[in-house]
Formats: structure tokens, C-alpha cells, sequence
């Protein structure tokens, strides 16, 4: 009923929320009532009034260059893997300078495992922004459990760990190795995901980087702790839990709804969101353009929420909250072909370790992610290291400047110092290679009728006991999308006593 209540409040505000956005605009700069006494302040008033009411939709990430080399490299994104609850994404870079190209085919490829817990994939844009200009970025990109049909059926935390290790597979695949990184919430999963990956003798990605994620709960616990381990499971199942209205793909699932967990975040520092607000009006009546812009993209993102499925919030709060299965070392994953496996991290041994926390991270506390150190003790000291970011809050040690020049630079190094060659046929091309047509072979756009194709990632058994399998997600298409052809493709063979066309060529 709740879930109701609210969407009839949105519908409600709705027309009241494009008033206010036409009367800010009457009386904004420009307008015939701008010169009016108070005009500016009635402005920004209705201005406010306007972006508290308004409904966030979930933003693109919007990286359409990037610098490196001091060049301008062109991004385009490109979804890889189509799964019912997530998408894998790719940032492919495209450049025309021979030099540049050489550098980006050189760079380590790196998953990005954004969090589920709320909010979308694009609260990491600033990471993924940053960590193009010196690697080749994937990106899980979690979809809203509203617009998901109940025919694609459950979502489990199992299953987010068995999306996990497809989405490694499929990057090991295509270049020989990757780097993972996991930010806040993932770190649990990601770590399940390769700790059950080093028991069946996969091979496991180089590195392992997790930033601020609650590995150990117990440590330092926080608000967002004591809330998850104070309430009993029941409690939780009967009062956050709502199926989704008509008028969604996804009606009658039920899920965790995205505005109880942005009332939540918002209900921790309720003043300081209050200030920020009021600091917004006073920069629209001082004519502050900068400062209201930032104010608008920071709250554009963090307004903007999704829902979760029941199962996985439900599963996640008591796994990681209350029964720290993973630290107790008592936690058994159903995995693809429907067996369960005993999550042992002490497996892991060829993935190097990083842990990284925020000194004031009120979200995960002090200790909880540096725990994984004393899970995997097969990795060689030598192989791990912990960082601790002076100063920062939790967002600190993923976006903004802490995160450019603290965090990027250490998380850059030690990526760099465990990295290997890539196995993928994507070597430097000559200079004169590159403005040169290539032979037919070389083409990178893919016959279409191969454009999209179901892949079936084996899974190798450990021979435990079998158990009956539950209902799951459908199969994911695996979108293999070649670039525009003004982007990728090699251009016809230039006439006689003519220069040859150059291309832009992609890595």
C-alpha cells in the first residue's frame, strides 16, 4: 500500500512541480519579469520548488571524451552482456593519432562492479571518467527491479555473484586477463564471486580492488550497521518490502522501493542537506551559475534511485548484516548449474589485493574492507596492500578530488604493478599502418547476423551435493554491437596518385 500511497503523491506533486519550473522561468534572467523588484528571489524560489518536487529519472553517464596523452580520445559505450537485472558496459576509446593508439591498446582492462544499493551505476561516472585515461573500463550497470518483468524471473544474491563471474569470464575471454574493482556494497559478492572462481581452478583476475565495502560488518559499525543488525529479518521483510504498482513493466514484483533507501540516506544528515538547499537558493539569487550547476548535478544523481529486488535485499541484509557468513566462513552459493559451493576466499591465490577505506566513511566503517586481508591468506603479503584516505568521507574515495589525486594515483599503480600482456590480437599498429586501408581480415564490424548471439558460460563442478533449482532470470544475450561505421570501419581503398583516407581506430 505504500508503494501506492507514494506513487499517487508523485502524481499529485507532478503538476505542481512543472508550475513551479514555468513561473522560475517567467520571472528568470531574460524573461519580460526579470525586471521586476524580488524577481530574482521569486525566481529561485519556485526554482527550489521545482527540483524538491520534481521525478528523477536515472542519468547517462554523459563521458563523451576523455584526455590522455594530452589528446582528446573519443568515447563511445557499448553494452557487451544483456542480462534481465544488468547490463555489462563498455567505454570503448577512439582515436585517429598512431602515438595515442599505441598507448591505449597497452593499458590494463579493469571491471568496474558498481554498487546495488539504490542508486544507479552513474553515482560512479567521476570513477569511470578517471580511470579511462589509463585503462580499458567495463562496468556493471545494475537496471531497476520496477521495470523488470516477473517472466524474466527471481533475483538472488547468488545470482548477482554468478552475473559476477560470467562478466569476469567474458573479459578474461576477450583479452586473457582483467582487474576487478568493487565499490561499497559489491565488495561482499565480487569477493564471494572470486573466491568460488579460485576453487574450481578458473583463473582469477590480477588484482582485486575494494573501496569501502563492508567485508566485515562488525567493525567499527556504523548507522547503516546498527539499523541492519538491530532489526530482525522478519522486521525487514514486513516493512520495507512492497510489490510494484500497475503502470511498470515490473508490476506485482516485489522489492526493497528506491525512495525508502533515498529517505534513508537522506535521514542521516538531514541538516546538511538542508543547508545545501537553502546554499542553492542563496546561488541563484546571487546569480551564481558554478556553484548551482554543481549543486544540480551532485542532486540529479543522488535523487535519482532505483528499486531492488525483495530476494537480493533481503538475502544481502541477512548474509552480510546479521549472520557475516562470509567472515564466519559459513556462507554456500547456488551457482548456474543449480549446485552449492562453500565461498572460501583463503583459495585465492593468484589475485593481488587492495583495500581501500575512507577515514571518515560514515557508511563503512574503519576496518570493515581492510577484513579481507585477514579472509585471504593465501595471497603473498607482498600482493596486498591497505590504504586509508586521509579526510575522506565515503563518496570521497570514488568521485571528486580526493578521489582524482589520492585515490586514482595509488589504485593506478597497483594495477600497473601486477598487470600482464593481453592475450586479444589488438597489438600497435605502425604509423603508417594506421592511415593505410587494412587488408579485409582486419575489418572490425562483425557480419550481422552475428551482431547478437546467446552465450553459455560452463561452469565447472566441484561435485557437491545437488539440490533441486529454483526458478531464475532468463539467459542473457550477449550484444557483440560493432562501432558506427564513420567510427570503426576501414575505409574503401583511396584512387590512383591520391593520399589514402585516414580512419579513427578504437581500443
Amino acid at each position: 500500500m505504500l508503494y501506492h500511497l507514494y506513487e499517487a503523491q508523485r502524481s499529485l506533486m507532478e503538476p505542481f512541480a512543472d508550475f513551479a519550473r514555468a513561473v522560475s522561468k517567467l520571472y528568470g534572467n531574460g524573461s519580460m519579469f526579470s525586471q521586476l523588484p524580488m524577481a530574482q528571489r521569486v525566481a529561485a524560489g519556485y526554482d527550489l520548488l521545482y527540483r524538491l518536487g520534481k521525478d528523477y529519472e536515472k542519468p547517462e553517464f554523459g563521458i563523451q571524451s576523455v584526455e590522455v596523452d594530452g589528446a582528446d580520445v573519443v568515447i563511445h559505450e557499448i553494452v557487451e552482456i544483456d542480462k534481465p537485472f544488468c547490463q555489462l558496459r563498455r567505454f570503448k576509446r577512439y582515436t585517429d593519432d598512431p602515438a595515442v593508439l599505441a598507448t591505449l591498446k597497452s593499458q590494463p582492462v579493469v571491471l568496474i562492479v558498481a554498487p546495488l544499493s539504490g542508486h544507479y551505476a552513474t553515482l560512479l561516472r567521476d570513477t569511470v571518467r578517471t580511470m579511462l585515461q589509463g585503462h580499458k573500463v567495463y562496468i556493471t550497470d545494475w537496471k531497476n527491479a520496477r521495470t523488470v518483468p516477473l517472466s524474466d524471473g527471481e533475483f538472488h544474491l547468488d545470482d548477482y555473484i554468478n552475473d559476477v563471474e560470467q562478466f569476469i569470464r567474458h573479459v578474461q575471454a576477450e583479452y586473457g586477463n582483467c582487474h576487478v574493482m568493487s565499490v561499497c556494497q559489491p565488495t561482499v559478492p565480487v569477493l564471494a564471486a572470486i573466491s568460488l572462481m579460485a576453487s574450481r581452478g578458473e583463473a582469477t583476475p590480477l588484482t582485486m580492488t575494494m573501496m569501502g565495502g563492508p567485508i566485515d560488518a562488525r567493525r567499527s559499525p556504523t548507522a547503516v550497521n546498527n539499523l541492519a543488525m538491530n532489526k530482525s529479518f522478519e522486521w525487514f521483510e514486513n516493512n520495507v518490502i512492497y510489490r510494484v504498482p500497475q503502470g511498470f513493466p515490473g508490476e506485482g514484483r516485489r522489492v526493497y522501493p528506491g525512495f525508502l533507501q533515498h529517505t534513508g540516506f537522506v535521514a542521516m544528515n538531514p541538516d546538511r542537506h538542508a543547508t545545501s538547499h537553502y546554499d542553492y537558493f542563496k546561488d541563484l539569487v546571487k546569480g551564481d551559475d558554478a556553484s548551482a550547476e554543481a549543486h544540480r548535478k551532485f542532486y540529479d544523481e543522488y535523487n535519482a534511485v532505483l528499486d531492488m529486488d525483495a530476494d537480493y535485499y533481503l538475502e544481502t541484509i541477512s548474509t552480510v548484516f546479521q549472520e557475516f557468513k562470509l567472515v564466519h566462513g559459513t556462507w554456500d552459493v547456488r551457482n548456474e548449474a543449480g549446485q552449492i559451493e562453500r565461498v572460501r576466499p583463503q583459495d585465492i591465490r593468484q589475485s593481488a589485493l587492495l583495500t581501500v577505506e575512507g577515514e571518515l566513511d560514515d557508511i563503512s566503517g574503519s576496518g570493515q574492507t581492510r577484513a579481507a586481508h585477514d579472509l585471504c591468506t593465501q595471497i603473498p603479503a607482498e600482493h596486498r596492500e591497505h590504504y586509508e584516505v586521509a579526510g575522506a568521507g565515503h563518496y570521497g574515495i570514488f568521485s571528486g578530488r580526493r578521489w582524482r589525486e589520492m585515490v586514482y594515483p595509488k589504485v593506478r599503480a597497483f594495477i600497473a604493478a601486477h598487470d600482464q600482456p593481453q592475450t586479444r590480437d589488438d597489438a600497435p599498429l605502425a604509423a603508417e599502418d594506421v592511415r593505410r586501408p587494412r587488408a579485409a581480415k582486419a575489418v572490425v564490424a562483425k557480419p550481422a547476423a552475428k551482431a547478437t548471439e546467446t552465450v553459455d558460460v560452463p561452469v565447472a563442478a566441484p561435485a557437491p551435493h545437488k539440490v533441486p533449482a529454483r526458478k531464475t532470470a532468463k539467459p542473457a544475450a550477449v550484444r557483440k554491437t560493432a562501432p558506427p561505421a564513420s567510427v570503426a570501419e576501414s575505409p574503401s581503398p583511396a584512387p590512383a596518385r591520391k593520399a589514402p583516407a585516414r580512419r579513427r581506430t578504437s581500443a
